[in-house]
Protein backbone atom coordinates (compact mmCIF):
# COMPACT_ATOMS: atom_id res chain seq x y z
CA UNK A 1 0.00 0.00 0.00
CA UNK A 2 2.76 2.19 0.66
CA UNK A 3 4.26 1.88 -2.74
CA UNK A 4 1.41 2.46 -4.42
CA UNK A 5 0.48 5.87 -2.68
CA UNK A 6 3.66 7.50 -3.05
CA UNK A 7 4.01 6.15 -6.60
CA UNK A 8 -0.01 7.43 -7.30
CA UNK A 9 1.13 11.07 -5.57
CA UNK A 10 4.62 11.10 -7.15
CA UNK A 11 2.77 10.96 -10.36
CA UNK A 12 0.36 13.73 -9.35
CA UNK A 13 2.64 16.50 -7.92
CA UNK A 14 5.44 15.80 -10.54
CA UNK A 15 2.31 16.25 -13.29
CA UNK A 16 4.68 12.87 -14.79
CA UNK A 17 3.52 9.56 -17.10
CA UNK A 18 6.11 7.38 -16.80
CA UNK A 19 7.15 5.96 -20.57
CA UNK A 20 4.56 8.66 -22.14
CA UNK A 21 6.27 10.62 -24.57
CA UNK A 22 4.64 14.13 -25.33
CA UNK A 23 1.85 14.16 -27.79
CA UNK A 24 2.92 16.07 -31.01
CA UNK A 25 -0.68 16.60 -32.50
CA UNK A 26 -4.17 17.55 -31.11
CA UNK A 27 -6.26 14.69 -32.41
CA UNK A 28 -8.88 13.69 -30.38
CA UNK A 29 -8.85 10.22 -28.89
CA UNK A 30 -10.11 7.07 -30.18
CA UNK A 31 -13.30 5.76 -29.61
CA UNK A 32 -12.93 2.86 -27.61
CA UNK A 33 -14.89 3.67 -24.11
CA UNK A 34 -13.00 3.46 -21.17
CA UNK A 35 -14.14 1.84 -17.74
CA UNK A 36 -15.82 4.53 -15.56
CA UNK A 37 -15.07 5.52 -12.24
CA UNK A 38 -18.36 5.90 -11.21
CA UNK A 39 -21.45 2.97 -10.85
CA UNK A 40 -23.40 5.62 -12.18
CA UNK A 41 -21.42 6.49 -15.24
CA UNK A 42 -22.23 8.07 -18.37
CA UNK A 43 -24.13 5.60 -20.19
CA UNK A 44 -25.49 5.64 -24.15
CA UNK A 45 -28.56 6.09 -23.22
CA UNK A 46 -30.17 7.65 -20.03
CA UNK A 47 -31.70 5.29 -17.71
CA UNK A 48 -35.07 6.57 -15.78
CA UNK A 49 -38.02 7.46 -18.12
CA UNK A 50 -38.71 11.21 -19.16
CA UNK A 51 -41.82 12.32 -19.42
CA UNK A 52 -40.84 15.94 -21.55
CA UNK A 53 -38.16 17.09 -23.46
CA UNK A 54 -34.92 18.23 -21.66
CA UNK A 55 -34.55 21.63 -20.50
CA UNK A 56 -32.00 23.87 -21.88
CA UNK A 57 -28.94 23.45 -20.11
CA UNK A 58 -26.77 26.15 -18.22
CA UNK A 59 -23.74 28.30 -20.23
CA UNK A 60 -20.48 27.13 -19.74
CA UNK A 61 -17.69 29.08 -20.84
CA UNK A 62 -15.60 28.26 -23.01
CA UNK A 63 -12.80 30.76 -22.66
CA UNK A 64 -10.47 29.70 -19.52
CA UNK A 65 -10.56 32.49 -16.56
CA UNK A 66 -7.85 34.86 -16.26
CA UNK A 67 -7.30 34.86 -12.73
CA UNK A 68 -5.19 34.71 -9.97
CA UNK A 69 -7.56 32.67 -7.78
CA UNK A 70 -6.36 29.21 -8.35
CA UNK A 71 -9.15 28.21 -6.30
CA UNK A 72 -11.82 29.88 -8.98
CA UNK A 73 -9.68 28.02 -11.68
CA UNK A 74 -9.79 24.98 -10.27
CA UNK A 75 -13.52 24.82 -10.07
CA UNK A 76 -14.50 25.92 -12.81
CA UNK A 77 -12.25 24.14 -14.47
CA UNK A 78 -13.96 21.38 -13.34
CA UNK A 79 -17.47 22.31 -13.95
CA UNK A 80 -16.32 22.61 -17.73
CA UNK A 81 -14.62 19.72 -18.09
CA UNK A 82 -17.74 17.70 -17.23
CA UNK A 83 -20.01 19.61 -19.13
CA UNK A 84 -20.85 18.86 -22.69
CA UNK A 85 -23.80 19.26 -25.15
CA UNK A 86 -24.51 16.93 -28.33
CA UNK A 87 -26.55 19.66 -29.75
CA UNK A 88 -24.56 22.35 -29.42
CA UNK A 89 -21.05 21.12 -30.38
CA UNK A 90 -19.44 17.92 -31.97
CA UNK A 91 -17.12 15.74 -30.13
CA UNK A 92 -14.40 17.56 -31.56
CA UNK A 93 -14.90 20.65 -31.06
CA UNK A 94 -15.79 19.31 -27.22
CA UNK A 95 -12.78 17.84 -26.62
CA UNK A 96 -10.83 20.95 -28.21
CA UNK A 97 -12.25 23.19 -25.98
CA UNK A 98 -11.03 21.56 -23.37
CA UNK A 99 -8.12 21.20 -24.90
CA UNK A 100 -7.14 25.03 -24.81
CA UNK A 101 -6.87 24.42 -21.37
CA UNK A 102 -4.58 22.22 -20.64
CA UNK A 103 -1.35 24.19 -21.00
CA UNK A 104 1.81 22.10 -21.44
CA UNK A 105 5.05 22.49 -19.02
CA UNK A 106 8.05 24.06 -21.00
CA UNK A 107 9.57 20.31 -20.15
CA UNK A 108 6.79 18.36 -21.12
CA UNK A 109 5.89 16.74 -17.82
CA UNK A 110 2.25 16.78 -18.49
CA UNK A 111 1.86 15.68 -22.03
CA UNK A 112 -1.20 15.63 -24.27
CA UNK A 113 -1.16 12.08 -24.13
CA UNK A 114 -2.22 12.33 -20.80
CA UNK A 115 -4.66 14.80 -21.29
CA UNK A 116 -6.77 12.61 -23.90
CA UNK A 117 -6.26 9.69 -20.84
CA UNK A 118 -8.22 11.80 -18.33
CA UNK A 119 -10.28 13.43 -20.65
CA UNK A 120 -11.86 10.00 -21.48
CA UNK A 121 -11.80 8.91 -18.11
CA UNK A 122 -14.94 11.41 -17.56
CA UNK A 123 -16.65 9.14 -18.89
CA UNK A 124 -16.67 10.87 -22.72
CA UNK A 125 -15.52 9.39 -25.51
CA UNK A 126 -16.67 9.93 -29.26
CA UNK A 127 -18.76 6.57 -29.69
CA UNK A 128 -20.73 7.59 -26.62
CA UNK A 129 -21.24 10.94 -27.75
CA UNK A 130 -22.64 9.88 -30.92
CA UNK A 131 -24.96 7.37 -29.11
CA UNK A 132 -26.23 10.15 -27.40
CA UNK A 133 -26.44 12.78 -30.08
CA UNK A 134 -29.85 11.47 -32.03
CA UNK A 135 -30.96 11.70 -28.17
CA UNK A 136 -30.31 15.43 -27.74
CA UNK A 137 -28.06 14.58 -24.96
CA UNK A 138 -26.30 17.09 -22.58
CA UNK A 139 -24.48 17.00 -19.37
CA UNK A 140 -24.47 19.12 -17.22
CA UNK A 141 -22.23 19.38 -13.43
CA UNK A 142 -22.44 21.54 -10.14
CA UNK A 143 -19.38 21.89 -7.57
CA UNK A 144 -20.40 20.64 -4.38
CA UNK A 145 -17.41 20.57 -2.54
CA UNK A 146 -13.67 21.15 -3.31
CA UNK A 147 -10.55 20.67 -1.30
CA UNK A 148 -6.87 22.34 -2.32
CA UNK A 149 -3.38 22.11 -1.13
CA UNK A 150 -2.96 21.50 2.60
CA UNK A 151 -6.22 20.06 3.06
CA UNK A 152 -5.60 17.35 0.79
CA UNK A 153 -3.46 15.07 2.84
CA UNK A 154 -1.72 13.23 -0.03
CA UNK A 155 -0.43 16.60 -0.46
CA UNK A 156 0.43 17.07 2.96
CA UNK A 157 2.71 14.33 3.03
CA UNK A 158 4.09 14.99 -0.59
CA UNK A 159 4.14 18.44 -1.19
CA UNK A 160 4.00 20.12 -4.50
CA UNK A 161 7.77 20.34 -6.52
CA UNK A 162 7.30 24.03 -6.94
CA UNK A 163 5.99 27.31 -4.97
CA UNK A 164 2.70 28.43 -7.20
CA UNK A 165 1.86 24.73 -7.94
CA UNK A 166 -1.66 23.84 -6.52
CA UNK A 167 -3.92 21.01 -6.38
CA UNK A 168 -7.46 21.17 -5.55
CA UNK A 169 -10.12 18.30 -5.59
CA UNK A 170 -13.62 19.10 -6.45
CA UNK A 171 -16.77 16.87 -5.84
CA UNK A 172 -19.29 17.54 -8.56
CA UNK A 173 -23.00 16.94 -8.92
CA UNK A 174 -23.00 15.31 -12.38
CA UNK A 175 -26.03 15.20 -14.30
CA UNK A 176 -26.98 13.34 -17.81
CA UNK A 177 -30.29 14.58 -20.02
CA UNK A 178 -31.60 13.06 -22.71
CA UNK A 179 -35.34 12.56 -24.49
CA UNK A 180 -35.16 9.81 -22.92
CA UNK A 181 -34.59 10.83 -19.20
CA UNK A 182 -31.77 11.57 -16.66
CA UNK A 183 -29.15 10.13 -14.96
CA UNK A 184 -27.27 11.58 -11.91
CA UNK A 185 -24.12 10.72 -9.85
CA UNK A 186 -20.97 12.50 -7.85
CA UNK A 187 -17.64 12.36 -9.59
CA UNK A 188 -14.56 13.68 -7.90
CA UNK A 189 -11.65 15.32 -10.32
CA UNK A 190 -8.67 16.77 -9.11
CA UNK A 191 -7.44 19.70 -11.25
CA UNK A 192 -3.47 21.03 -11.13
CA UNK A 193 -3.31 24.66 -11.04
CA UNK A 194 0.11 26.89 -12.04
CA UNK A 195 0.28 29.92 -10.50
CA UNK A 196 3.28 32.74 -10.08
CA UNK A 197 5.53 33.17 -8.32
CA UNK A 198 6.30 29.75 -10.24
CA UNK A 199 8.56 30.49 -13.22
CA UNK A 200 6.88 27.71 -15.49
CA UNK A 201 3.40 30.31 -15.00
CA UNK A 202 2.55 33.45 -16.54
CA UNK A 203 3.32 36.79 -14.59
CA UNK A 204 -0.48 38.12 -14.02
CA UNK A 205 -2.84 34.44 -13.91
CA UNK A 206 -2.79 31.48 -13.27
CA UNK A 207 -3.38 28.38 -15.73
CA UNK A 208 -4.47 24.50 -15.87
CA UNK A 209 -1.44 22.13 -15.94
CA UNK A 210 -3.21 19.34 -15.67
CA UNK A 211 -6.77 17.61 -14.08
CA UNK A 212 -7.31 13.64 -12.97
CA UNK A 213 -10.28 11.77 -13.66
CA UNK A 214 -9.00 8.66 -13.10
CA UNK A 215 -9.46 6.51 -9.82
CA UNK A 216 -6.19 6.15 -9.78
CA UNK A 217 -4.99 9.82 -10.15
CA UNK A 218 -7.56 11.14 -7.63
CA UNK A 219 -5.71 13.62 -4.47
CA UNK A 220 -7.34 12.99 -1.62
Amino acid sequence: MTVLAVAGIAVVLSLQMPGAAPETTDKAPSSTPLTSHSPAAPTAVAQAPATSTPSEPPEVSADEPSALDFRQLATTAARTIYTWDTRRATYSQTYGRIRAWWHVLPDSSNPLTVFAEQFEATGTNAAAFASLTGAHGYRTAKAINSTCDAQLVQLVQYPAPWDGLHVCTVTLAVTEHATSGTNSYTAPISVVVNCPPATTAPADHCEMVAFYASPDRIVY
